[in-house]
């Protein structure tokens, strides 16, 4: 029968700390292994792998094992997010069923820092078996991935940034940079336009920052804070302070609007009119000039011109072009909405 592993001992509570000037000189050795990859990559083999891959009329599928998996199926996605088809195999999956999503115009890229790597290499006669083109990225000359696959790219790395030369840390993230600019250059040469690039970012905020319209977000109706400029301020309280919007809409009976008077312009009139505000008309303390904006501007640009100079500001009216007001576009209801 099996025994519970003795307790912990109690460790004292010592802070660990990291000379800064070894920090730096590590930030600046990674800064120079990154700059041999630059110097030393063949740009001929990439031309051609680039060229390959926005040629492909199947999908692009991306392999790897360990940290260098984890970076094919981050290139992937990104490709994906273009509008390119691609996925990620797992090579032991694939030899265990997955591979049967596989076609004869497909393409397979297999990323891996030795070259060597063994799952890789059981994988390599089953794909080819399926007519699949195989391109492998390495990063060690003479490796056997390279022998056997219809192309390979060869990314230079000086060594790990690891003292051991050991951890995986230069030579992913080089592998990170070379896909991640392959993909930025497919993406250009595809002229993906904003919308296009929104619309596969739905849900994100870089989707819903291409996409929202000021309309799409703004509140409306009987959730606008209104009033006329002939109404009493103390009169109004209720109507500023329960729409959530920290201001009044002054408009005329048509909707044209007026101005506007926050709550901040509440506690100015009080502390200078202090007893006379309660005579006081919304007309007589509002601001007769407020930034606005219109229904179709994009919901960035609200938050934009919210945030300008001379000072920002929480909320805009929104008006049409005969200056009728529309709806309210707050920061708040922004944020809420994720932008």
């Amino acid at each position: 029968m099996g025994s519970l592993p003795p307790p912990c001992s109690k460790q004292q509570n010592t802070q660990i700390n990291i000379d800064p000037n070894n920090l730096l000189t590590l930030f600046k050795s990674q800064q120079n292994h990154l700059n041999y990859f630059f110097k030393n990559l063949d740009l001929s083999q990439t031309l051609i792998f680039t060229q390959t891959l926005l040629n492909s009329n199947g999908i692009i599928y991306f392999t790897g094992i360990g940290k260098s998996g984890f970076v094919a199926q981050k290139i992937s996605q990104t490709l994906v997010s273009l509008g390119i088809r691609a996925g990620f195999l797992s090579p032991v999956d694939a030899l265990h069923g997955d591979i049967g999503i596989l076609c004869d115009n497909d393409i397979l890229v297999m990323f891996s820092k030795s070259g060597n790597t063994e799952e890789l290499l059981k994988l390599v006669p089953c794909v080819k078996a399926k007519g699949v083109y195989l391109i492998s990225v390495t990063s060690l000359q003479g490796n056997s991935l390279m022998g056997v696959c219809d192309f390979n790219v060869f990314l230079p790395l000086e060594r790990e940034l690891c003292p051991f030369d050991l951890a995986p840390v230069t030579s992913t993230a080089i592998q990170m940079v070379f896909g991640d600019t392959v993909a930025i250059a497919m993406m250009g040469a595809r002229n993906l336009s904003r919308d296009q690039y929104a619309a596969n970012h739905p849900a994100g905020r870089i989707g819903k920052s291409l996409i929202f319209k000021v309309k799409d977000v703004m509140k409306k109706q009987d959730e606008l804070p209104i009033c006329k400029e002939g109404d009493l301020i103390m009169d109004q309280l209720v109507e500023l302070t329960s729409k959530g919007c920290g201001c009044l809409l002054v408009i005329t009976n048509e909707y044209n609007l007026i101005g506007t008077f926050t709550d901040g312009d509440l506690r100015r009139t009080l502390k200078a009119s202090k007893e006379a505000i309660f005579k006081m008309t919304v007309g007589e303390m509002c601001n007769r000039n407020p930034r606005t904006i219109g229904p179709d501007f994009m919901a960035i640009e609200a938050m934009q011109k919210m945030e300008s100079p001379p000072s920002p500001v929480q909320f805009l009216p929104v008006i049409n072009q005969q200056n009728i007001l529309i709806g309210i576009i707050t920061l708040h209801g922004l944020v809420s909405a994720g932008l």
